[in-house]
């Protein structure tokens, strides 16, 4: 009998085990169920504002601070730093996301041309012999170049080209930020050509460079390629590691949009060339009639074209209008982002940061790079140049006589630093 009793205690104690394994065993499964279900909520809340911000359109902006500037109708800016690089025939300014002026330096300069990438930047004057660059601090360095100063490109991390035309040869000169020369490449007219376009890499290590001549079936365009590390070292004595010849059409405008992607804009086609260490053409975008303008980044690229497509109105008292201009966006692969229309007199279109500002006048459109309309209205002053500032939201624009920096907001009214205090 006791025998049978301590068997069915154990038994009695083996089903107690068993259930309470089944019931831990089920509460684990519960809450891995609810952790999952949490996850999720999260993520889909994640996603969902991940949607708000690229889909919404604001309305409205408020002026979180203004500085009054001197109008100078000859000046032109540039994206420098993230802020603003002002410069003229006299004299280079930085100004920061604020409006104020960091700095000012003196040139003279009959044709001033400015470039930056990163924190640098360099002004040359065309057609003449002179040449600085600069940092967040101010003048880096001044040279005086040998020979006609034709055109001219920077490196994120300073280094700059130029190219340089005497009688019968041209030069393409690669110097450090402090101006010492690190390789010269010299041609001859009659042997490559006509040097159109030149541009640099982030890291200053590639060139890509765009020549014009006059062959025995008529005016010949050939893209080139050089590295000036190891690779272009290893190739050959010159430097160059790759070449195309361009059919039926001329490649003005080069352009490293990254350290490892060369764009080149021609007038029949758009080409795309990988570049790690040898270049490798990627994409080519044909253009069905001819562009008025062109933007790129390391994002987006594209261009506007002149159009008359018609739009409908959209109730009875609405006419059916021709649209003005149409923007069309392509991936750096080649792959068709978005087409828009621009129903305004537009002066400036660029990309940055994978935005796409268009403005004109007082009008103001920023595209994002999914195409989405991020803001569409005018702003209180004829715009003479506008770039995304270092806060979220946040534009430096400048005016006719004063820098504001401005922050978009959901309501459809202008707000200033006054009335928002």
């Amino acid at each position: 009998m006791k025998q049978n009793q301590r068997n069915n205690n154990d038994t009695e104690t083996m089903e107690e085990v068993n259930n309470s394994a089944d019931t831990g065993e089920g509460a684990r499964r519960i809450n891995l169920v609810l952790v999952l279900i949490v996850i999720a909520v999260f993520a889909a809340a994640a996603a969902a504002t991940w949607f708000h911000f690229r889909t919404k359109t604001y309305k409205g902006y408020k002026v979180v601070s203004e500085n009054e500037t001197a109008y100078d109708s000859t000046a032109e800016y540039i994206v420098f730093s993230d802020n603003l690089l002002k410069y003229t025939m006299d004299g280079v300014s930085y100004i920061n996301k604020g409006g104020d002026i960091v700095w000012t330096a003196g040139i003279n300069m009959n044709s001033p041309k400015a470039v930056a990438r990163g924190d640098y930047a360099v002004v040359a004057d065309m057609r003449g012999n002179s040449v600085c660059v600069f940092d967040r601090e101010g003048e880096v360095s001044n040279l005086t170049m040998p020979f006609t100063i034709c055109d001219v490109d920077i490196a994120k991390q300073g280094a700059f080209a130029v190219v340089l035309e005497s009688d019968k040869t041209n030069y393409i000169n690669l110097y450090n930020k402090l101006g010492e020369l690190v390789y010269e490449m010299q041609t001859t007219i009659d042997k490559s050509g006509y040097p159109l376009d030149i541009s640099i890499s982030e890291d200053g290590k590639k060139l890509f460079t765009s020549y014009i001549s006059v062959g025995a079936s008529g005016i010949e365009n050939r893209l080139a390629a050089y590295n000036f590390g190891d690779v272009g070292q290893n190739s050959n004595a010159d430097r160059m590691v790759g070449g195309y010849k361009m059919e039926d059409e001329t490649v003005a405008k080069l352009c490293f949009v990254d350290n490892d992607t060369v764009v080149a804009f021609g007038t029949s086609t758009i080409s795309t060339y990988s570049m790690k260490e040898l270049p490798d053409r990627r994409a080519v975008i044909e253009l069905n009639k001819p562009v008025r303008s062109i933007f790129y980044d390391s994002e987006i690229i594209g261009f506007v074209q002149e159009t008359n497509e018609l739009v409908t109105g959209t109730d009875t008292d609405a006419e059916d209008a021709a649209h003005k201009y149409k923007v069309t966006a392509y991936s750096l692969k080649g792959n068709k982002i978005f087409e828009k229309y621009i129903d305004f007199d537009y002066e400036n279109v660029s990309a940055n940061k994978g935005e796409l500002i268009v403005t004109g006048g007082s009008e103001c459109l920023v595209l994002r790079s999914n195409g989405t309309v991020k803001f569409s209205g005018k702003l209180d002053g004829h715009i003479v140049s506008m770039v995304p500032g270092a806060g979220k939201n946040e534009y430096v624009v400048v005016y006719d006589t004063r820098t504001e920096l401005i922050k978009l907001k959901a309501g459809a009214n202008k707000v200033t630093k006054e009335e928002e205090n």
